[in-house]
């Protein structure tokens, strides 16, 4: 009864005094009354600003250093992590193990629920032990009500492993955050339904997520003014938006564009640098590295083979 007392505490356990007359409203009404609660979830994270960028700095460190980023959550935090970790490889091209995400109960808790895995402590440290955690690490908790055994028993782990350890929570005086180097904490109030945290704090996660994912590989240099120039062309869709940034960038026309990206075996960067540089696909690829994987730095370079 303690456990059950002290969670009825939570924030994002409370009733809305906004929502209690739901199932009176009608279709319109009902989705206009929801949706407005939404409104709230972005001034949230804006308010976290600081903890985010912190955050992006010791991921950017840790991945800089030949570390991973590792997201550790149960139900929908578990899910969210997920769905960031997959992307960032067809998005950035990245290695998939550089960005990889743990859930409670497993892969297949993607797809049905397990909800009490998530309250298993040993079963977080064991998760993280199996994809050993080391201090190269950088290593995130996703919890609504930050205090979910499982993710406290992952960064508990990758703590005492030396791991850069962050938090991210939709409550205030989270639990969680007495082990968290940072603690991201948008705090959106109690949900339209009560205590259906996958909306408005899953929505802050997601939002989150966003950031910590693409500000880091902006920071590691992949991307390019607003583009992402180290997309894997794995389908039709990046295929067409990889040429369409290299004949952008190469200034030109789409046909060129196209034979390029073959040449370079697929990597845009390389091809925009061939193109703006009239240099080899291996010269390319060596300034590229030499730039510390920076298009702009290589672009800039002095000469081929030298930074500027």
């Amino acid at each position: 009864m303690g456990y059950i007392h002290e969670f009825t505490k939570l924030v994002t356990e409370e009733r809305n005094e906004r929502t209690m007359d739901l199932d009176l409203l009608d279709s319109h009404d009902l989705v206009a009354r929801v949706q407005s609660e939404d409104l709230a979830v972005a001034q949230a994270v804006a308010k976290c600003t600081g903890e985010i960028a912190r955050a992006v700095d010791l991921i950017v460190d840790k991945l800089r250093n030949g570390g991973r980023l590792i997201y550790f959550g149960a139900g929908t935090s578990g899910r969210l992590g997920v769905l960031d970790a997959t992307e960032c490889h067809p998005t950035f091209g990245v290695d998939r193990e550089l960005v990889q995400a743990c859930i409670a109960g497993g892969k297949e808790a993607m797809f049905v629920s397990f909800e009490n895995a998530e309250d298993s402590q040993e079963l977080g440290e064991q998760d993280a032990m199996t994809v050993k955690v080391t201090s190269k690490d950088a290593v995130v908790g996703i919890t609504a009500s930050g205090r979910t055994p499982y993710v406290f028993g992952a960064l508990e782990y990758a703590k005492k492993e030396g791991a850069a350890v962050i938090g991210l929570v939709n409550n205030h005086d989270a639990p969680l955050g007495a082990i968290c180097e940072v603690l991201i904490a948008p705090i959106v109030g109690a949900e339209a339904l009560t205590g259906s945290t996958r909306m408005k704090a899953g929505t802050a996660q997601k939002m989150v997520l966003n950031l910590l994912s693409t500000c880091t590989m902006v920071r590691l240099g992949k991307v390019y003014e607003n583009l992402m120039v180290d997309l894997k062309p794995t389908n039709e869709k990046l295929r067409e938006r990889a040429v369409g940034i290299i004949a952008l960038l190469g200034d030109v026309q789409r046909p060129i564009a196209e034979g390029a990206l073959v040449a370079s075996s697929g990597q845009a960067k390389t091809a925009i640098l061939m193109l703006k540089r009239k240099m080899g696909r291996q010269q390319a690829d060596d300034l590229i590295l030499k730039s510390g994987g920076s298009l702009r730095k290589a672009l800039n370079a002095s000469e081929p083979g030298g930074q500027a």
